[in-house]
Order: structure tokens, then sequence, then C-alpha cells
């Protein structure tokens, strides 16, 4: 939302969006300093809650370093030794959205160490898998990071972005999948309900992306008008949308919807 004009957060109250779930992510240009990482975190935690909070909205937020601003080992490393400062702000549900982008050693690294932070604080975890040929490797690789520390609780985290070709493999080593609705990339609403009368409901959540980009924040109550449409009962619409998200963010003390 830090990239979101008001009228978004008035849609979403309009649309009955009950709170909003907001992942540390690249700005859109790579920042160059500690310092603008720092007014990013104290925007999510301070600024962007009381904005929110206008139109009623409760807001939530992960921190993080973006696996896209990761090749650079000394500014990330500056970066998670901030993070331990606002791990206390009442809005923080948690490490995210962490991950890989290329699936490079530094990376991997980087990726490690907030896993390590995550463990550390007992924080929930919300990972970004690579695009395009890069997420298939990307998720086993980001998987294999995850059952590698035994103090990290598949149960208690989401690894987004899911697709078809990579779904399975989270599911049924215990995580929770998230599919990232765009209007161009990523996945269509088509897409992702295709995936639940596939795979079911459980431990699946939808996420509308709402970005610098293309993006539609009404993504997820636009998907719930087309399961609608294909004759899906309110309680397994209701279940996607809301009551699995609120399941996986209540694991967080700090969730409470109004």
């Amino acid at each position: 939302m830090v990239s979101r004009t008001t009228d978004d957060y008035l849609a979403m109250v309009t649309a009955g969006c009950q709170a909003v779930c907001e992942p540390a992510f690249w700005a859109g240009f790579d920042r160059c300093s500690v310092d603008g990482f720092h007014d990013y975190f104290c925007q999510l935690t301070e600024h962007e809650p009381r904005r929110a909070a206008k139109f009623g909205l409760p807001h939530y937020c992960w921190l993080c370093i973006n696996p896209k601003e990761s090749e650079d080992l000394k500014l990330a490393s500056e970066v998670m030794d901030l993070i331990p400062q606002f791990m206390d702000k009442p809005n923080v549900l948690g490490i995210g959205e962490i991950g890989l982008n290329k699936n490079s050693a530094n990376e991997l690294k980087v990726l490690e160490r907030h896993i390590e932070i995550a463990a550390q604080h007992d924080q929930l975890i919300l990972v970004h898998t690579p695009h395009l040929e890069d997420k298939y490797k990307g998720t086993r690789l980001i998987l294999d990071a995850l059952k590698n520390d035994p103090r990290i609780q598949p149960s208690r985290c989401v690894i987004d972005h899911v697709e078809e070709h990579t779904i399975s493999m989270v599911l049924d080593e215990g995580f929770w999948a998230g599919m990232t609705l765009y209007p161009e990339s990523k996945c269509s609403s088509s897409r992702a309900i295709d995936m639940l009368e596939r795979f079911g409901t459980d431990r699946i959540w939808m996420n509308s992306a709402c970005d610098w980009g293309i993006s539609r924040p009404l993504a997820v109550p636009h998907a719930a008008i087309e399961m609608k449409q294909r004759a899906h009962t309110h309680p397994w619409i209701d279940k996607v949308v809301y009551q699995n998200p609120v399941a996986f963010m209540q694991q967080s003390p700090r969730f409470r919807l109004p």
C-alpha cells in the first residue's frame, strides 16, 4: 500500500475487506542505503497504519530486504541488522517477503539469514518464489532451506506466488500456498480457481497484488465473483478468501480483526 493512493483503501472498504496485510517488497528500484530501508520500515510500521486507520482498516506488515535487493551482501546484512529494532511494533506479523529472485548464491545466503531471524524471534514467514523458468528450482531451494532449520514449522510459513507446477510440492510438505492474483502476470483468478478445484482449499490463500506496476487491489473480491459464477458455495468461497488467511495470520498474537 505504500505504492497506492487512498482511493484504493476506500475501494477495499467498499468491497468488504477487513484488514490489509502488506509485505516488505521491492520499491520498483534498488535502494542504495540502509537509511532508506530504515525509513521504509518506519513507513510500514508507523505511517501506513495511520493512513489505513482513517478508512477503518487495520494494517499489518512484514519486514525484510526483498530478494531482488539481496545481491549486495553488505547492504543486506546492514538491513537485516535493523529488523529486530522493529520486531516489537504492534502491526508486524513476521518476516517477509523473503525468498529468491534469480536463485543466486548471495540470495540464498540472505534467505538463510532471514530464516535465522524468524526462528530466533518466533515469527511467521512469508516467502517470495521466483518467476517463470526459475520458479520450480527456486521453490525447491526455498523449501529445503526452511526444512534445514528444525525450529521452523511449515504450518507457520506461506510460500507465495505458487503456480500449477509448484503448488503440490508446497502443500505436500506441509507449508501454506499463496496465490498472487495479477491482471497480466503471475496468476490469473481463473488459473487460481482451477488450482483450488484440483488441490482443494486447505492451507491455500489468495492475495491481491498491489504494487508499482499494473496490479489490482481488488483482485481477490473479483475472484470471489468468478467462484460464484462457477457455482461454488458461499462456505467454499468464504474459506478461501477470508477464513484461510485469517487462520494463518492468527498464528501471530498481534493479528486482530475489528
